[in-house]
């Protein structure tokens, strides 16, 4: 089945919409607040896609990721009893947040650049981080950091390929997006067979 074929040809199409360093600047706000879907998704395509522009693409990523960061860490300063718990619950995320909690309390700041810079579901250490009440400067500066980071990464990664992976990415696509498929269904399995 081509399914990853047709959506790696549907993410290139929005790549070249006219407005499309808008939707990736949406996309990178909301994910840090809210939104399931990384950023990586539209930055890679794009910086594959526009080399000479990955620079600035990364750029706008970070910023809009880290407005996204800030928006989610005031979310858990001044709304957790009214609107973050309740949303947590209805989406059955409370072992989840006390994990990120537990993390919290074991490594501080440093939890906050490693969530940032791994494929670790980055809102909930946003809006943890307001719950406890991290200081403001260094979640910032840990953010922008981290964020920074994976985000020129990709750029530089999909810059340097350029146009040419696309078309050899295009030929792959389906094959990796099975093989991520089966890997997380196995690491599932073990999760779930080592608790």
């Amino acid at each position: 089945m081509k399914i990853f074929s047709a959506l790696y040809d549907r993410v290139l199409q929005w790549t070249q919409h006219p407005k499309a360093d808008w939707l990736l600047a949406a996309l990178s706000f909301t994910e840090s607040v809210i939104f399931p879907i990384p950023p990586d998704v539209m930055l890679a395509p794009m910086a594959m896609t526009q080399p000479k522009r990955a620079w600035r693409l990364a750029g706008l990523t970070t910023i809009a990721s880290v407005a996204g960061g800030i928006l989610g860490y005031l979310l858990g300063y001044w709304a957790y009893e009214s609107l973050v718990l309740p949303a947590v619950e209805s989406l059955g995320y409370q072992q989840k947040l006390e994990q990120v909690t537990e993390w919290f309390k074991h490594y501080g700041i440093w939890i906050v650049f490693i969530a940032g810079f791994s494929p670790i579901p980055y809102k909930l250490f946003t809006v943890t981080a307001g719950v406890m009440q991290m200081a403001f400067l260094p979640f910032v500066i840990a953010s922008a950091i981290s964020r920074g980071l994976r985000f020129y990464l990709v750029a530089w990664l999909l810059k340097t390929g350029g146009p040419a992976m696309a078309v050899k990415l295009r030929l792959y696509v389906d094959r990796i997006g099975w093989g991520v498929v089966v890997l997380a269904v196995l690491g599932y399995v073990i999760y779930r067979a080592s608790r």
